[in-house]
C-alpha cells in the first residue's frame, strides 16, 4: 500500500519560499549590524524628537537589506524606516526595520533586532494588507523567530505557543513608550492605572522582540501606542501564529494608534483594563 504524501498548496509553498529569503536576508543584515556595533556607533541624526535617533548603521543596514531584496525580487515593493518607499508591481511589499530598538543598540543593551515582513495586497505600502511571512532576529543572542501565515511560529525549529489561562492579575505585560514628552506623559498615566491590576510591567525597548516574547511565553501580553508598521509587522505575525489575539483601537485591527497582543483568554481582560486606564482598546 502506498503511503499518502502531504502536498503543499501553491500559496503555502510561495510563503515558505518568501520566508526562506527573508530569513537569509535577515541573518546577513544581523551579522552586518552586529559587526558594525562592535566597531563602535554614534548618533547620526535625530528624527521626531532629540531622543528619537538614527545611526549610520541603521541606514547602512537598511541599504543592504533593500539591495538583497531587489536583487532577488526586483518587482516587489519595500517599506522601510530609514528610506523612501520603493513602489513595486508584484503586489508584495517588504516591510523592514533594520534595527528595532535603536536606543538599546546605541547603549549596547542586547535587546535589539532586525525585523523583516512580507505583506500581500497592501497597495504599495504596509497598511491594509496581509502579512504572509515574517522574521525577527536578535543579532546579539542569535535567536531567530519566524512565521508564515497559517504555518505557525518557530524559534530555532521549535514551535511557539503563547501562555494560556493566565488571569490579568497574574499577567506579565510588556509595553513601550514614545519619544515625545507629551505622549510619554499620557502613557505614564495609563501605566499608573494598569500596574496595580497586573503582575508587573516589562519594557525591553524593541517592539518586535516584545511581540516575539509573547509568542514564546516569556511575557503574557503586550501593548503599545504609536508604533509604525515596520516596528510590528513581522512580530505581530509571529505572535498571532503562536496563538495570540491581536487588536487595536475600538476593537479593530492593530495599527499605529494601538496594538494589543495576548492569549485569547487574557485579551478581553487586558483590553478592558486599558480602556478603564484611558486607552480606547
Amino acid at each position: 500500500m502506498g503511503m499518502s504524501q502531504h502536498v503543499a498548496s501553491p500559496a503555502s509553498a510561495a510563503s515558505a519560499a518568501l520566508l526562506d529569503l527573508a530569513r537569509d536576508i535577515a541573518v546577513r543584515a544581523a551579522e552586518f549590524a552586529l559587526e558594525a556595533r562592535r566597531a563602535g556607533v554614534s548618533v547620526a541624526a535625530t528624527k521626531s524628537t532629540p531622543t528619537d535617533i538614527v545611526t549610520a548603521v541603521d541606514r547602512d543596514t537598511e541599504t543592504l537589506i533593500r539591495s538583497l531584496i531587489l536583487e532577488a525580487r526586483p518587482d516587489d515593493g519595500i517599506v522601510g524606516e530609514e528610506d523612501a518607499t520603493h513602489i513595486g508591481t508584484s503586489g508584495l511589499d517588504w516591510v523592514v526595520d533594520p534595527i528595532d530598538g535603536t536606543v538599546n543598540f546605541l547603549y549596547d543593551i542586547p535587546a535589539w533586532s532586525v525585523s523583516i515582513a512580507v505583506v500581500e495586497g497592501a497597495g504599495g505600502g504596509a497598511i491594509g494588507g496581509t502579512t504572509i511571512a515574517g522574521v525577527v532576529v536578535n543579532p546579539v543572542t542569535g535567536e531567530l523567530f519566524e512565521a508564515t501565515a497559517g504555518g505557525g511560529a518557530r524559534l530555532a525549529g521549535r514551535d511557539l505557543a503563547v501562555n494560556d489561562a493566565v488571569p490579568l492579575s497574574a499577567a506579565l505585560v510588556g509595553t513601550g513608550f514614545g519619544y515625545a514628552a507629551e505622549h510619554r506623559r499620557e502613557q505614564a498615566a495609563v501605566l499608573l492605572g494598569l500596574l496595580p491590576r497586573i503582575r508587573d510591567i516589562r519594557r525591553a525597548g524593541s517592539a518586535a522582540l516584545d511581540l516575539c516574547a509573547v509568542a514564546a511565553g516569556r511575557i503574557d501580553a503586550y501593548y503599545e501606542r504609536g508604533l509604525n508598521a515596520w516596528d510590528y509587522s513581522a512580530g505581530a505575525l509571529i505572535a498571532r501564529e503562536a496563538g495570540a489575539r491581536l487588536g487595536g483601537p475600538r476593537g479593530g485591527h492593530e495599527n499605529s494608534e494601538l496594538l494589543v497582543a495576548a492569549a485569547p483568554g487574557l485579551y478581553e481582560e487586558l483590553a478592558r483594563a486599558l480602556r478603564e486606564a484611558g486607552v480606547d482598546a
